[in-house]
């Protein structure tokens, strides 16, 4: 296939669980903030928007109701763009952490095996990823595998072989968390690789944290694969400059693909390469 008949899949992740406005003032806290952002960020070609939500004082939540707030107001204000809602760790605890997957988003994050992160474990206890994964089935959405290691790659494979989770599988590679998986392009080949070999029909991405944010972007463009920016994963543009919004994140990602001849996915094409129902 030409890079020209390969439509690039932008995924926004707008805010997260860590950055703050004295991290960048840009960083989206509210609904009202995270929405604005993302319709900028839509605009400028982003199709999925990966969403975490805040509490009042500005820290993680699983609050069923304010991503209902946040996916009701993405869906009215970038109309037809990919929601995909976090199940992370850092947001809850337990079960609490799918509490949102009735809200039927179009896609949400799943991990399917635990790992180290810069202070703590990223704990992702068999019980609960099959937990989340019968909930993703049962309210047909479809996840998004975060892969921080080699083995949630052949876990996912896993999943799908036996049932558990719904193909064809969309994994991203997420590189450069300190005490994880490193920013490494040989290693970047060998995920690929090895999805191919278990499942030939996957689709994949990749996203990369901080300064390795750029890199990844232009490798997953370069290699025929999608991507993830956003102020979630990176709050700068280089050493000297802050980003000013997620929009000028996902423009950059828009030139590397020029570069690359591919062409940005739209909101549609997106959904029909991922195989997502159509818009409500």
């Amino acid at each position: 296939m030409s890079p020209a008949d390969n439509p690039c899949i932008i995924a926004v992740a707008i805010t997260g669980s860590l950055p703050t406005k004295e991290n960048n003032p840009a960083v989206p806290i509210t609904v009202a903030e995270q929405v604005e952002s993302t319709h900028e960020a839509f605009e400028a070609g982003a199709s999925i928007a990966h969403c975490h939500v805040r509490d009042d004082a500005g820290k993680p939540t699983s609050d069923p109701e304010r991503f209902a707030r946040l996916k009701d107001g993405i869906e009215r204000h970038c109309p037809g763009m990919i929601v995909q809602l976090s199940t992370g760790g850092r947001s809850g605890a337990g079960r609490e952490r799918g509490g949102m997957l009735p809200l039927r988003p179009d896609m949400a994050s799943l991990a399917v095996g635990s790992n180290n992160f810069p202070t703590r474990v990223y704990e992702n206890p068999p019980d609960l990823v099959d937990w989340l994964a019968s909930e993703m089935l049962a309210h047909d959405v479809k996840p998004e595998i975060e892969a921080f290691d080699l083995s949630h790659v052949v876990q996912a494979t896993r999943m799908q072989a036996d049932g558990r989770i719904k193909g064809p599988l969309y994994v991203q590679f997420v590189m450069g968390v300190k005490n994880a998986m490193p920013a490494d392009e040989r290693i970047l080949d060998i995920y690929i690789e090895t999805l191919r070999r278990l499942a030939p029909d996957a689709l994949w991405c990749a996203a990369g944290i901080g300064a390795n944010q750029l890199v990844l972007n232009e490798w997953a463009i370069a290699r025929g694969g999608h991507t993830r920016t956003g102020l979630e994963d990176n709050v700068r543009l280089d050493r000297e400059r802050l980003a000013p919004s997620n929009a000028a994140l996902v423009r950059r990602a828009v030139d590397i693909c020029e570069r690359h001849g591919r062409p940005v996915a739209s909101w549609r094409q997106a959904r029909e390469i991922l195989g997502l129902r159509a818009p409500a």
